[in-house]
């Protein structure tokens, strides 16, 4: 039994914006049915052909994605309550995979730059060392 895909499902996966689950279900879906390939490629050229519909607009633009900026100051607790309970629901039950990669880089770029803080202050206080005096 061959399950039918929504339009909107087929430009998710367009645009890469489906959970992992949900891509494989369509790629396995695309070898086994010509016909799903056929509507697949006729969406494809509706929205590379200049269609300006609103949902196009929102999501080629990520208009619902928090900037990085905002994720950044999400991972460093420092966002109004609100506003991380958005951002928490974008990454976690919308799945946006965009902004789970922004965050996953803004995580390692912080854990890079701990590690480097540190080694700075452990080497300015190896060369200081003997410049402080002993009896205080």
């Amino acid at each position: 039994m061959s399950r039918t895909f929504t339009r909107a499902e087929l430009e998710a996966y367009l645009d890469e914006a489906l959970s992992p689950a949900d891509m494989v279900a369509i790629e396995a879906a695309l070898r086994k049915q010509p016909e799903l390939m056929r509507r697949l490629a006729e969406i494809n050229q509706g929205l590379s052909g200049g269609s300006h519909t609103l949902a196009e607009i929102w999501r080629r633009h990520r208009i619902t994605c928090p900037t990085r900026q905002h994720l950044g100051s999400y991972l460093l607790g420092a966002v109004p309550d609100e506003r991380a309970d958005y951002i928490r629901f974008h990454l976690q039950e919308i799945g946006c995979r965009y902004c789970q990669a922004n965050l996953a880089d803004l995580q390692r770029q912080q854990e890079e730059n701990s590690a480097v803080a540190s080694s700075r202050r452990r080497k300015y206080f190896d060369t200081s060392a003997g410049y402080l005096p002993r009896d205080r």
